[in-house]
């Protein structure tokens, strides 16, 4: 009796299991069955609003449903970040976001209860763009090296795009690179950090490519060197830091990535990375990014959580080593 129990709920187990797995496999080869949101945690008008828009237009092509790019700012980002953390994992909803959200604010805002290990399944990387070393006319230096001679002479002072911004860690990192002090002055946001090492209020900054060849051709700032191991050919004069003598650069480049909640089923996250992959590989969608600066970049899941997960390790050490804390 007991032999024929246990043979019963064998087969009934291995029914079970065989009626499932189609079930399974058929959810994923008829995803998306609705609209997908892709939620973009800053305004509309930005590089990675533009990214996000770029890749949104393909993957509506080869979904053949909706997908709907959604602008959730606040909290620096950590708005729209955390409502897709906590959002149905059924590949529904996405985040396009750059490397700031996942490796430095989860430092920064503790607050938000966002654990970018723990609260993601990465999708890959889709875009990176470099920073640009630039500053004022005034300061009379036309080298890299000649602003390093200076900053051994006085502490010059340098706009970041807000206190923990990519802007503020990069210069930071790289003043203990070169072994001198200099002063933070933090802006909000990006354009105004700019637009003060154009108008003398600050000796230097980091830009994006486009912003700084915009005033570099009005005269109003001068580009010393690139955080990137080639050359910009919009800027093809402009020194890397590789070039420079960095083996491993201190101007860390920023970079998009898409991300949804844990727990995705693997399928449905290659489904989407395999779309994402071809979208930035598709002639026009380079053009326009390469025209905003950016670099087609695809990577896979694996690649994107090991870099969150060096970010987190490296921007944790330098807020310890220039003790700079976490918000109430």
């Amino acid at each position: 009796m007991p032999e024929s129990l246990s043979r019963r709920k064998l087969l009934v187990a291995i029914g079970a299991g065989c009626f499932a797995r189609p079930a399974f496999a058929q959810g994923v080869s008829s995803y998306p069955s609705k609209p997908v949101q892709l939620v973009v945690p800053y305004p509309a008008g930005g590089a990675v609003d533009l990214a996000a828009r770029l890749v949104a237009e393909k993957l509506r092509g080869e979904f053949g449903q909706p997908v709907i790019v959604e602008n959730r700012p606040g909290a620096n980002g950590m708005v729209g970040t955390a409502a897709v953390a906590r959002a149905e994992p059924d590949g529904h909803t996405l985040l396009m976001a750059p490397r700031e959200v996942f490796g430095i604010n989860p430092l920064l805002m503790p607050q938000q209860a966002i654990d970018a290990k723990r609260d993601f399944t990465y999708v890959g990387v889709v875009a990176t763009g470099a920073y640009v070393l630039v500053v004022n006319p005034g300061l009379g230096v036309n080298s890299f090296a000649e602003l390093v001679a200076l900053a051994k002479t006085r502490e010059l002072a340098y706009a970041s795009f807000g206190k923990g911004s990519m802007a503020h860690f990069n210069i930071e990192a790289l003043a203990r690179r070169l072994g001198v002090k200099m002063v933070h002055v933090p802006y909000r946001g990006a354009p105004p950090a700019v637009a003060a090492v154009a108008t003398g209020e600050v000796a230097l900054t980091i830009a994006t490519p486009p912003a700084a060849l915009s005033l570099m051709l009005d005269g109003k700032v001068k580009a010393l060197a690139v955080g990137d191991r080639r050359r910009l050919p919009q800027m093809s004069t402009v020194p890397t830091m590789a070039e420079l003598g960095f083996a491993d650069d201190p101007l860390v480049p920023n970079f998009f990535g898409l991300a949804l909640p844990a727990g995705t089923p693997a399928p449905i996250v290659e489904k989407i990375g395999s779309a994402a992959a071809r979208a930035i590989a598709s002639p026009d969608i380079a053009a326009k990014l390469e025209a905003s600066g950016l670099v087609p970049s695809p990577g896979s899941p694996s690649q994107m959580a090991q870099l969150v997960a060096a970010d987190l390790d490296r921007f944790g050490r330098l807020m310890r080593e220039l003790d700079i804390k976490a918000s109430e």
